[in-house]
């Protein structure tokens, strides 16, 4: 079933090539071979949750031991990814039907299906040299596909921000991999777990931070993310589902990874800093989100605050682990893997809701849109769903693993210490404005962007899209709703994958919220009374309001305070209504405002009046700007060498020479 996966990933990607003339028929043939990769992909992964671990040796008895190897842990990350695909597979049969006779539909559908498969292969992946490879081939894949509009100068931007940060994020990993090779002599991941216990404590210092810098970096964790909102954006849309949806959890697979299964997670400071690095990520990524009037770039900077989520479930994990805690160890885990799970789902819905309405409309600018939920009905109700979950709102999949996040950190006041208790309550109350600002921040984009008047002609003539791009935002939208109200089938499969890692083997409860151990035959008293609650509360007051009101109602038009017609432009704008946070955080976001007034004959007549406030990026101004301004100035003092005279190439190259001559006659006499 694994060479299933790979082998129907590969037709796709081959069929895209040979059918590229021909753009309807070489979309399904890609993408339906996707989505069977997908469904496989799913079968495989839960049939390993509930086995036994697969593996399987292609070096044939060589040194580099090229193979693969899925544990639970890997089998849950390759099930996020298969549910994704999935469902982002159907909806691209109807999202390129925009690129049908304006771009290279095959182009993007083999590319499409080797990303896919590049993820895959990285978590199966049983050696640092065949995972560097395929984590190669992935950032590569992805770089193309973010650059698919290549025409625009901002998507060339991205991808090239993109490249040179994810090759940075790769150094940095190769050095992490590089000292447990040291230690171990081997290239195997088998060998790293116990090169870690011999490590000294400077080396496993060390291959904790590059693996954190390293594979931070992909994950888009504060201060490394600032590809994030350049990449998601100009990505297609279903390529940004992906991106955002499971590739930068693959980043946060192999942290765990690195963490308890190499490094064994033996000092506490590690789980502090991941901690204290997450709790940062969710603040500022949804403080940058609340003020974003594109929609994409809005889910980018979301995502680095549900990260930062993860994060923080991590950490706390790390930090009880640290403390001999392992029962507290895995609830946390547990929350992790759960949120990041519900992530993928809901980011991965709204992804899809922002490609329907650009597919719609052609514009990604809250300002230009509104009276979407008349023109886009169905689209409207699916993307509310994801609104509602991501706002960690009862009873979407949202509201359970931010609220088992949060009641693992409270939790920290069973540990003895005052430090541990103090940092872990700081990190609860950041998440808790953090959920309240992302509730503020998509009722801005739902409220601007569904509700009220159109403001431009793009949202006048929006239409709804098409069967596959809601078949598969449907599939997301149902899987919000099902891991909102149906927890208690999940959380003890996320507690078995847990305890691969954090080796807990205890049953537990978590509070009297969740019930990690259910009997046979035996289901928590819980799910049967939230059915009850949505029952009394939402559908039979639906059904009543539906037959009161079934007749036609006369339609009034909204008073406009005195005005005699209500327009677009008596509304609210997105910029207003996020101004209150603006002012409330003037300090991070250091808004400058620019003022340029045309006057007519008159210095007394205004003729026009523009008015422009835009925010820094704090990060990206003050961190990256000045290392880049170095870089490039180091580099215009080299350009001195470049003389173009051969003799003097020939010069340089005899001196280095001499150079390693000298070396080696030293290295030889000692």
């Amino acid at each position: 079933m694994f060479f299933g996966i790979i082998a129907f990933y590969l037709i796709g990607a081959a069929s895209a090539v040979v059918l590229n003339k021909k753009d309807r028929l070489c979309s399904y043939s890609s993408f339906i071979s996707s989505a069977i990769a997908a469904l496989l992909g799913i079968i495989f992964s839960i049939s390993i949750i509930f086995g036994d671990t697969f593996s399987y040796d292609l070096s044939g008895g060589s040194y580099l031991k090229f193979g693969f190897f899925v544990d639970k842990l890997a089998a849950f990350f390759i099930l996020v990814i298969s549910i994704s695909v999935f469902a982002v597979s159907i909806y691209s049969t109807g999202y390129v039907r925009e690129y049908f006779g304006k771009k290279n539909i095959g182009y993007l559908g083999s590319l499409y299906n080797i990303f896919v498969l590049s993820m895959i292969l990285v978590a199966s992946a049983d050696n640092a040299v065949m995972f560097l490879i395929v984590w190669e081939l992935m950032s590569v894949v992805s770089y193309f596909l973010v650059v698919y509009e290549h025409e625009k100068p901002e998507t060339r931007k991205a991808g090239f921000i993109y490249i040179v940060m994810t090759h940075i994020g790769t150094g940095f990993i190769m050095l992490s991999f590089l000292l447990f090779v040291g230690t171990s002599a081997s290239y195997s991941f088998a060998t790293f777990a116990e090169a870690g216990k011999t490590m000294t404590p400077l080396l496993k210092d060390l291959a904790f931070i590059f693996a954190l810098i390293g594979f931070g970096t992909k994950a888009g964790i504060v201060p490394m993310h600032i590809w994030l909102p350049y990449a998601h954006p100009e990505a297609p849309s279903n390529v940004s589902a992906l991106m955002s949806g499971v590739m930068i959890k693959i980043a946060i697979f192999m942290l765990i990874r690195v963490f308890f299964d190499f490094l064994g997670a033996s000092q506490a400071w590690w789980g502090y800093l991941v901690l204290i690095l997450g709790t940062i990520s969710a603040i500022l990524g949804i403080l940058y989100a609340v003020v974003e009037s594109d929609i994409k770039r809005m889910l980018a900077f979301s995502s680095i605050e549900n990260i930062g989520i993860i994060l923080i479930g991590i950490g706390a994990s790390m930090i009880f682990f640290a403390s001999g805690k392992p029962v507290l160890a895995s609830i946390a885990a547990v929350a992790a893997l759960y949120h990041l799970l519900n992530h993928s789902i809901f980011k991965g819905l709204l992804f899809m809701g922002a490609g329907s309405i650009l597919y719609s409309t052609h514009t990604k600018n809250i300002e230009e849109l509104g009276g979407l939920i008349k023109k886009m009905p169905k689209s409207a109700i699916l993307i509310l769903i994801g609104v509602l979950s991501i706002c960690a709102l009862p009873p979407f999949s949202g509201f359970v693993s931010e609220w088992l996040t949060f009641q693992s950190l409270l939790l920290g006041f069973n540990l003895n210490e005052s430090f541990p208790r103090i940092i872990l309550s700081i990190s609860a109350a950041t998440l808790a404005l953090t959920g309240a600002l992302a509730a503020y921040c998509f009722l801005k984009f739902f409220g601007i962007g569904f509700l009220a008047l159109p403001r431009s002609k793009h949202a006048e003539h929006a239409k709804e899209a098409n069967t596959p791009m809601l078949i598969g935002m449907g599939i997301f939208a149902a899987l919000s709703i099902l891991l909102g109200i149906l927890p208690f089938y999940v959380l003890p499969v996320l507690e078995r994958i847990a305890a691969s890692f954090t080796g807990n083997l205890e049953s537990f409860t978590f509070g009297e919220f969740a019930t990690f151990s259910i009997p046979s035959g035996a289901i928590s008293s819980s799910t049967p009374v939230i059915l009850a609650l949505m029952i009394i509360f939402i559908f039979i007051p639906s059904i009543i309001l539906f037959l009161k009101y079934r007749k036609d109602q006369p339609v009034y038009e909204t008073w406009g305070c005195g005005q005699p017609v209500s327009t677009s432009r008596n509304e609210y704008t997105a910029t207003a209504f996020s101004k209150p946070v603006l002012m409330w955080f003037k300090n991070i976001y250091r808004p400058k405002r620019e003022i340029d007034i045309t006057y007519s004959t008159s210095p007394l007549l205004k003729e026009s009046f523009k008015f422009e406030s835009r925010i820094e990026q704090v990060i990206e101004q003050y961190l990256y700007e000045p290392v880049v301004g170095f870089v490039i100035s180091r580099s215009r003092k080299l350009l001195k060498i470049r003389t173009g005279s051969i003799q003097t190439y020939l010069g340089y190259i005899f001196g280095t020479l001499i150079i390693l001559f000298m070396y080696v006659i030293t290295g030889g006499s000692s």
